[in-house]
């Protein structure tokens, strides 16, 4: 009788969990540094950058994992947040819709990384998608914990980093395939 279960390939290699690892540790090291913004409560961060590397490195599944361990590592208090804060209340607080978020932003862009297989105007594309539907989420919770309108949510929490979001999605589009065929050579 065949053995087949020795014939499938183990989702998680030696290789794939170290990268994950690396790349956790990259959000990790990338989420705290932000700038913060006189008129919001959203600081200016990295995160959405280092998830971009991320999934461009390890693809939608573990890209999307990496970010969930910095999710976990976050909640449970870890100072990993945006000005290098952690803990369940930070995830409770106005900017909890964009960590939320994040995590559809990297299975988005995940997808459209792996499904186009790396060109350049998909990828771009399944970033910016990414990030609206980050922001949508971000909006509506930020709105909510302000008790304002969705609109003056995304007057304060959208619109000033859009600038900052195109740099960001710049520089992944770079760097990002670069990374990616790096490791793929490893």
């Amino acid at each position: 009788m065949e053995n087949t279960s020795s014939s499938k390939k183990p989702f998680f290699s030696t290789q794939k969990l170290t990268l994950t690892a690396v790349m956790t540790a990259v959000i990790c090291v990338l989420g705290p540094f932000s700038i913060p913004l006189p008129f919001s409560p959203v600081p200016l961060t990295f995160t959405n950058l280092a998830i971009y590397i991320s999934v461009f490195v390890l693809g939608m599944k573990s890209g999307t994992i990496s970010y969930i361990i910095y999710l976990l590592l976050g909640a449970v208090g870890l100072p990993i947040f945006s000005g290098f804060s952690g803990g369940f209340a930070k995830l409770a607080g106005p900017t909890g819709g964009y960590l939320v978020g994040f995590l559809f932003l990297a299975v988005i862009t995940g997808f459209f990384i792996e499904h186009f297989h790396g060109r350049l105007f998909p990828s771009i594309l399944g970033m910016v998608i990414g990030a609206a539907v980050c922001y949508f989420f971000g909006t509506i919770w930020l709105a909510w914990q302000m008790e304002i309108g969705f609109i003056p949510a995304l007057t304060v929490g959208v619109v000033p980093y859009l600038p900052g979001d195109i740099i960001k999605i710049a520089i992944a589009s770079i760097l990002g395939p670069k990374l990616r065929s790096a490791v793929r050579h490893i």
